[in-house]
This record gives structure tokens, sequence and C-alpha cells, in this order.
């Protein structure tokens, strides 16, 4: 454990991006040999808006890294934050506790405050608005989503405590969870509902996708499922019911340009439908 702490506290900026982008051409590549939906897109097409947010997702946090790194260095000095306040914790349990902790505070509890908060929505909104959700949706996020994120994972370190190596172990596994349960693959029900059940699966997540209310505020969870089953906003959808998108913004064609979606956030907000769910 001590190896893999040591590693990505100095985890190198190539190796970094060898995740990133062999995450998305793996399952870019499982998309064609086991898709959920035989999409009628033209990939490349519908790849080039996701991939330009996901470049700018990078941008924004390769300009506050410094903010990231100097927190973490705070608290590690000053033993301040959850993990450095429980004694003769061991080595594995601090980085499990340390990672499942980031999960929930930069990732569960800012994706819950999104959908809850009329603004937040409308930015986080740009992620919704995908009609054909595949693995570069994961990182199909407003620039101000980014920082909204950002901040999240912010807090979340001074609270926790996290020292550099846990919170890059961190990022870099949410990565590659993000791409999986976007990602258009098809895995045995069975397989799906028994991973669901500790991480973040793709039926599961689709749910999150669906195109109207409640399901849309459900399945928060980023890599583990915890969280919402813990909270009760874990929700399920049988995936051939799921229809991606956004209700209160149905046009498929505009939410496929990238002028469009930056200005989407700046819209007025538009109330969703809620679907009536029976007993």
């Amino acid at each position: 454990m001590d190896t893999i702490i040591n590693y990505f506290e100095t985890i190198p900026s190539l190796h970094r991006s060898l995740i990133l982008v062999g995450g998305i051409t793996l399952f870019w590549l499982l998309e064609g040999t086991l898709p959920l939906y035989n999409f009628k897109y033209k990939k490349w097409k519908h790849a080039f808006p996701n991939l330009f947010f996901t470049a700018t997702t990078i941008v924004v946090n390769f300009g506050l890294a410094f903010m990231l790194v100097g927190t973490s260095k705070w608290v590690i000095t000053n033993q301040f934050g959850i993990i450095n306040w429980i004694p003769n914790l061991p080595t594995w349990a601090y980085v499990l506790l340390g990672v499942l902790l980031l999960d929930f505070i930069g990732a569960y509890l800012a994706h819950y405050v999104e959908h809850k908060v009329k603004p937040l929505w409308m930015v986080h909104l740009v992620h919704h608005t995908d009609h054909n959700v595949d693995t570069t949706t994961a990182n199909r996020h407003h620039p101000l989503e980014s920082v909204i994120r950002f901040v999240f994972t912010l807090f979340g370190v001074f609270i926790i405590g996290a020292p550099i190596g846990i919170v890059m172990l961190y990022q870099s596994m949410s990565l590659i969870a993000t791409q999986f349960s976007h990602a258009n693959i098809r895995l045995p029900k069975r397989v799906d509902k028994a991973l669901s059940f500790v991480l973040v699966s793709p039926d599961m997540h689709k749910v999150h996708h669906h195109y109207m209310l409640p399901y849309t505020d459900s399945n928060y969870g980023n890599i583990f499922s915890i969280w919402d089953r813990l909270f009760g906003t874990f929700m399920t959808l049988d995936r051939d019911d799921i229809i991606y998108g956004v209700d209160t913004f149905p046009d498929e064609e505009a939410n496929g340009k990238i002028g469009e979606l930056l200005k989407q956030p700046f819209h007025k907000y538009r109330k969703p439908t809620n679907i009536k769910l029976s007993e």
C-alpha cells in the first residue's frame, strides 16, 4: 500500500494522461463489441463536444492544482482532518477511508447539491443533455461545473486531511470509474446488479441519465454505490426503458453544439416534468 501511495504522490503528468486516454480508448473499443444500445449516430461527431469539455476540465483542474497541493501539504503538516485524528489507523484503512470520504464530498455531495440548487443545476445541465450517453460523456462538464467540482474536492481534502498521494489515487480511480459507468456497454444483468452493491455500475448510472424526474435525481454516486444506498437516493429502472437527455432541453441538434452548450447555464430555469410513480 505504501508503494502505491508513494507512486501517486509523484505521479507524472504523462501517466495521468495515459490513464485518461487509455480509459477512453478501452471503453470506446468495448462499446463497439458489447454495445448496450445501437446508437444511430456518427461516433466521432458526437464525441467532439464531449472531448472539448474534457479538455476544458483538464485546463481548469491544472490551473487550480496548486491550491489542491497547498491544502494537502497544510493538512499533513498540521495533522488536520478526519483521517489524521483517528489514532493508530492502519495504512490500508487510512487510504480506504480517505478515498471513500473524497468520493462522498468531492463527488456524491457535489453532484447532489448540483441537482438541488437551481443555478447549479443549470450549469450541470450540459452533462445531462447528451442524448447518446457513452464513455466520452463522462467528462462532458461545463467549465463552470469544473470549478464547482474542484471547490468541493478542495473542501474534501481540507476536512478529510488527505495527503496528495490519496488525492491523486482517488482522482485516477474516479476517472476510470466515470468512464466505465457512462460507457455504452452491455454487461449481463446479474453481473451489473452484483457490481452495483459496491461500485456504481453502468446500468445503475444510466438510470441517472433518464430524461425525467425522479430518475434524474437518483444514483448520484461516482465510484462507490454505498452513498446512494445509505442516503436513499438509489433507484432502479430497466435499461430498456431509459431515454437519455433532459425533458426541458429536448433539442438534440442544439445539445450537440459547443456554442449552445456553453450558453446553456445562462438560460432561464425550466421546471422539469416529474413522473408520478405508483406505490
